[in-house]
Order: structure tokens, then sequence, then C-alpha cells
């Protein structure tokens, strides 16, 4: 299985725009730029899609490692806070938030740990990747 998106520049990298267009259309020549990036510009910037990936696949992931312990999860919700550090991405911070019927906390624990080291995202990013695990 390949997927696939396009970015179009246009101009110089502080003044120049530009646009990103994913294969299933969610993204349709969405906006980005160096104030969607580096300042509170409107659009989008690779970090927060990188942000959202890694957030889905580690979620998903998680479901799956749940599923083969006997566990259906009510609700899993997952932040994920890239930061971009002197032109570098230097981690990746997932904060999850769980509700599991019948799950013991170290359950829950040694399950959210393997969804962090072997997401595909997680194994893609070549930076720190911390966890911030709560049942509730």
């Amino acid at each position: 299985m390949a997927r696939h998106a396009i970015a179009v520049w246009q101009g110089s990298g502080k003044e120049g725009k530009g646009n990103l267009t994913t294969q299933s259309g969610v993204l349709n020549n969405t906006q980005y730029s160096f104030s969607s990036r580096f300042e509170e510009g409107a659009g989008t910037n690779p970090e927060e899609l990188i942000a959202a990936a890694h957030a889905g696949c580690f979620t998903m992931k998680l479901s799956f490692i749940l599923g083969e312990a006997g566990f259906t999860a009510d609700k899993l919700e997952t932040k994920c806070e890239i930061t971009l550090a002197n032109g570098a991405i230097t981690k990746s911070h997932l904060i999850l938030k769980a509700s599991i019927p019948g799950i013991s906390k170290d359950k829950f624990d040694e399950c959210a740990a393997n969804a962090k080291d072997n997401c595909p995202v997680s194994k893609l990013l070549n930076t720190s990747i911390s966890l911030e695990a709560t049942l509730g």
C-alpha cells in the first residue's frame, strides 16, 4: 500500500506561500506558509500534520493491542505535541486519556508503551517520543 500527498510552493521561504493536497482529498489545496508554520497565521503546517498522523497512528495501534489483550476501549483520546527547534523535530509527546473497562493500570501501561514503541509513525520518527497516559 502507498499513499501520497502533493505540496506546491511559490516564492521565497518567508514571503512565499504553498498548498497541500492529499490523495483522499481531505486536504485540498490547503494553505500553508511561513506565517502558519512559525507564527500563528491561517493555514496548516508540516508539524501539525505530523502531530495528527502520530496521534492517529498511535491511538489506532493501541486499539489493536488492547483488542489482542481482550479489551475494548470506551474511548481513547490522544493529543500529540510536536516540538520544532533549531530546524529539526526534536520531540513528539503523546498525551493519552483512556477509558477501558476492566483493565488494570499495569496492563494499560504495558499496552500504551507497546503502541508508543511500535506504531508505524513512531518507527518512522527519528526523535525522542514520550508518553503521558491516564486511565480514567
